[in-house]
């Protein structure tokens, strides 16, 4: 009769042995024997007829093996059920044991040693005494309207033409082209039509390029007009090249100058921005950009609490872990065997990691929260008719959705990301709730020059 013993091994990490007596796995041996007499196919024997015998000279040792590793396996699991034992992964053959070799003609006792990794018990103390944390509301100031303001009028803006560079806001239409140091272009690279502000090209450029006129030619090395900082965006766009180019000299043709005119305040601007809004008069365009620039904020500061709640979870729920179980599983478990060294780097992500993981599994069980299949598909729904401009109740336009949708639920990866990102907006919509949250005003300056909530926590440790 099997028996399986359990002994503890180190930090949530026991040793089970399966001991197997032949009378465990010889009667699922000699039952698989003549399935497999039945079904081989040897030459000089018709199927069906060949003798038990010659299979177990054939094949014996391999389907004794398999049989004793399945038995083994299958009381493994038998007795983890019926311990309630919840485990990491899977069990792990114990690494330093020198397993016996079943014999067909004289089997006996076999012992199989595993290894396991237990899941811990926890109590999640920053949900248990209500935390305290802060919800930003980030104030819509005077002059952040009127940078919005400009940027909009400048976006629905015209280009005129004009003869010279004369001030940063020109817009510079130029090629750039590999020559050599005389400016004779060398043929080999291509032409680089490239648009630019001329506020925004690398600043000694700036400089070079005022005051010329369309038809002018400048000859320059990346490496010479860009500061550190400077080259490597300059290399990839406009040029388009490698570090190697920073040396090559390049001839740069204006071919066009364009002044900037910002669209000027009125109906027609309103119209522009907001097509479908009935917007008759300036303050009513403010009102409508600042709910807007408002809506974004609120999503920002909301992202930022469930980041500190996150990383308050993370960082300030004492769970013990199998770290030895762990680091060997990371090593030996996945598709190619990792280093020591390897495992050493990757560890602490991977136990940021497992430790959401275990404390977002314990909230959601524990409170029942789910999503169901009508939500997903109708977050989906949703989503899509947004993408064409359609509200929830225009379905009636959109007689494509349903073969759409009949589609997109054998998309399974599709599915996953929209499960997973509507039950932890419930989880987190909850935890807002378990908290001591206090709402504090803020201006857009201080708000962005606050520390992440990532480093403020790696700071308790």
């Amino acid at each position: 009769m099997a028996t399986v013993t359990r002994e503890n091994i180190g930090t949530l990490h026991d040793k089970l042995t399966v001991k197997l007596s032949k009378e465990d796995y010889m009667p699922g041996f000699e039952k698989t024997l003549k399935q497999q007499a039945k079904s081989a196919n040897v030459p000089g024997f018709r199927k069906g007829m060949v003798p038990v015998g010659m299979v177990r000279k054939m094949y014996g040792q391999t389907i004794l093996n398999e049989e004793v590793i399945r038995t083994a396996g299958k009381k493994l699991e038998d007795y983890m059920t019926g311990e309630k034992l919840s485990i990491f992964a899977q069990p792990m053959v114990l690494a330093d044991q020198t397993r016996m070799q079943p014999d067909m003609s004289q089997p006996q006792d076999i012992d199989f040693a595993f290894e396991v990794g237990l899941k811990p018990d926890f109590e999640i103390p920053a949900v248990k005494n209500k935390a305290k944390l802060t919800r930003y509301k980030i104030a819509v100031s005077d002059k952040m309207m009127d940078d919005e303001l400009e940027r909009i009028k400048r976006r629905f803006g015209k280009v005129e033409s004009q003869d010279t560079v004369t001030s940063k806001e020109d817009i510079i239409y130029a090629t750039y082209e590999p020559c050599d140091e005389a400016g004779n272009v060398t043929g080999e690279g291509t032409t680089i039509e490239d648009t630019e502000m001329q506020d925004k090209m690398p600043a000694k450029l700036k400089e070079m390029v005022m005051g010329k006129k369309a038809g002018d030619t400048l000859v320059f090395r990346p490496a010479d007009v860009c500061t550190a900082e400077e080259l490597p965006a300059f290399l990839r766009d406009p040029l388009k090249a490698g570090e190697d180019a920073a040396q090559h000299n390049y001839k740069l043709t204006i071919t066009k100058i364009g002044m900037l005119i910002p669209h000027e305040m009125g109906t027609e601007l309103f119209q522009k921005v907001y097509p479908n809004a009935e917007i008759n008069d300036e303050a009513a365009f403010r009102e409508k950009i600042k709910g807007e620039l408002t809506n974004e904020f609120t999503r920002i500061a909301g992202e930022r609490l469930h980041n500190e709640i996150y990383e308050l979870l993370v960082h300030n729920t004492p769970i013990e872990l199998p770290v030895d179980f762990l680091k060997r599983w990371m090593r030996e478990g996945g598709e190619t065997r990792k280093s020591a060294q390897q495992v050493e780097s990757e560890f602490g992500s991977f136990e940021h990691q497992l430790r959401w993981q275990l404390i977002s599994d314990k909230l959601l069980a524990e409170n029942a929260i789910s999503v169901t299949r009508e939500e997903v598909d109708r977050d989906i729904k949703t989503r899509v008719m947004a993408y064409f401009g359609l509200g929830p109740d225009d379905e009636d336009q959109a007689p494509w959705m349903e073969s759409y949708m009949g589609k997109i639920s054998k998309d399974e990866k599709m599915m996953d990301e929209t499960y997973r990102r509507l039950l932890f907006a419930k989880l987190f919509s909850f935890l807002e709730t378990q908290f001591t949250v206090e709402e504090k005003d803020i201006e857009e300056d201080a708000f962005f020059k606050l520390e992440d909530a990532h480093a403020a926590h790696h700071h308790h440790h």
